[in-house]
């Protein structure tokens, strides 16, 4: 094992952890909003995939170039769950957690069982693109360019949600999480506010879709690990932190890669869970959580 192979090994973890951070940051931001837990994190980065797919397909558009679209066209669909769904079982008083879990969950299956019916169950990809097939050498380190790719655009991710939370209307968001009821006695609207954030966190995680079907098989249950791990992502650095996010999404990118250099490729998720119960052991908040 030489130290080039290890170090070409870590920084493709690296890599690949920023996107689970992007696809965390999503969930983190609407846990941190109104402790909701969106069980349908995973079905929507499914949507984005597809989405990314069904434009290539139709209009040979390259997946890096529609970014802004599918952006938009998930954030939209992130208001529109809050509207629709989220909105009404916020105002349930009565076992009202409960309601917001089977009501999330209630639409991942909804969203997975709609691609299978639309699309079947065969894996789907995207053959022609700019960045596809292409590497980057770095001496004797050789990096696939669509991976570079999207760490480059995770980390911008980052930036701007860094940038977002010192505006106004981020510190509007701030104040409507740490107490909804005292913003609207000033003339906050709790629901445009949560509505938003519903957007923004959707939109995140369909960033992270259209970067993933660069190089990443799309079929309807491939939500399922990403969101997996970014409940881990989101617990590790801490409920409603997007620097935890961050953080945590790039330890776990880490040790998953450098975990399948001495274990078997198809477990190299042990050293990810094995990290996570260390860190409920000695700091059940997470690395950066406050509840």
């Amino acid at each position: 094992m030489s130290p080039a192979l290890i170090l070409q090994v870590a920084i493709g973890g690296i890599l690949m952890g920023l996107l689970y951070a992007v696809v965390a940051a999503g969930l983190t931001l609407i846990f941190g909003l109104m402790n909701v837990v969106n069980f349908a994190h995973g079905a929507l980065l499914m949507a984005a995939m597809y989405a990314t797919w069904l434009i290539h397909r139709s209009t040979g558009l390259d997946p890096l170039l529609q970014l802004p679209l599918v952006a938009a066209l998930l954030f939209g669909t992130g208001v529109a769950i809050y509207r629709v769904l989220i909105a009404r079982t916020l105002q349930i008083r009565v076992n009202g957690a409960m309601v917001q879990i089977f009501t999330t969950f209630g639409l991942s299956i909804f969203l997975v069982g709609l691609a299978q019916l639309v699309f079947g169950s065969d894996f789907q990809s995207i053959n022609a693109s700019f960045l596809g097939g292409r590497t980057l050498a770095f001496g004797a380190v050789v990096l696939p360019l669509p991976l570079v790719a999207s760490g480059v655009v995770s980390l911008l991710v980052f930036l701007a949600l860094f940038r977002l939370s010192r505006t106004e209307f981020g510190r509007a968001l701030e104040a409507t999480r740490e107490d909804f009821e005292a913003v609207a006695l000033i003339g906050v609207d709790r629901d445009r506010i949560f509505g938003i954030g519903w957007g923004i966190g959707a939109a995140a995680v369909g960033i992270a879709g259209v970067l993933l079907a660069n190089f990443y098989y799309i079929s309807p249950d491939v939500g399922t690990n990403f969101a997996l791990i970014a409940y881990v992502a989101v617990a590790l650095g801490g409920f409603g932190s997007i620097l935890g996010a961050l953080i945590a999404g790039l330890v776990i990118g880490l040790t998953e890669a450098l975990t399948a250099l001495v274990v078997d490729p198809s477990l190299k998720q042990i050293g990810i869970f094995l990290i996570y119960l260390a860190v409920l052991m000695f700091r059940p908040r997470g690395l950066f959580g406050k509840l």
